[in-house]
């Protein structure tokens, strides 16, 4: 039995034909299916493709363009803002200076005003002294010519009961108690 199934796939074996080489009518179909493809490929898939290639190619290079005149404008903005900033600090230097040349001059207004309004203490208080002086200068005065009159009374042995004789005795030694303390002085 296997010698004679050996016999049937001999025979059948050289009437079928070999699976590695392609019938011709294979390749023809084959062929005008290939070129069927490419040309479809050719006609209406290729030129799509080109189309959205491009069309990528331009939105890549338009969003490079707007990217890059973004960049310029973003540029020029810090530019600007770098501008801005340094005139803001020169001028904010200026008024700070303003600032601290007002602060010395009312600093030297108030010390002018504190000066004059010292002197003028000073002064009040030196016309002050100067009235209580002489009020007091006048209160002995009276009170040395009144005791002089006593004493001038006692040592003489005598009243002096009149009162203008007594006056001029008291002004006359208090004038020259007067131009003895004042040669003193001027020693």
């Amino acid at each position: 039995m296997i010698t004679e199934v050996l016999t049937i796939a001999a025979e059948e074996g050289a009437t079928e034909h070999n699976p590695i080489i392609p019938l011709w009518q294979e390749i023809v179909v084959g062929t005008i299916a290939f070129v069927i493809l490419c040309a479809v490929l050719m006609k209406f898939v290729f030129p799509m493709m080109e189309k959205t290639f491009a069309a990528r190619v331009d939105a890549i290079e338009g969003g490079i363009k707007r990217a890059e005149t973004a960049q310029a404008e973003a540029n020029q903005l810090l530019e600007q803002y770098k501008a801005q900033l340094a005139e803001a600090r020169t001028e904010a230097a200026r008024i700070r200076d303003e600032a601290r040349a007002d602060a010395e001059g009312i600093r030297q207004d108030i010390l002018a005003k504190a000066r004059e309004e010292s002197d003028r203490i000073i002064g009040a208080g030196q016309e002050q002294l100067t009235t209580q002086r002489e009020s007091i200068v006048r209160e002995l005065r009276s009170e040395i010519g009144t005791l002089a009159v006593d004493l001038a009374g006692r040592i003489v042995g005598e009243a002096l009961a009149d009162e203008a004789r007594s006056r001029g005795t008291v002004d006359r030694f208090i004038n020259e108690l007067g131009a003895t303390g004042s040669a003193g002085g001027r020693r």
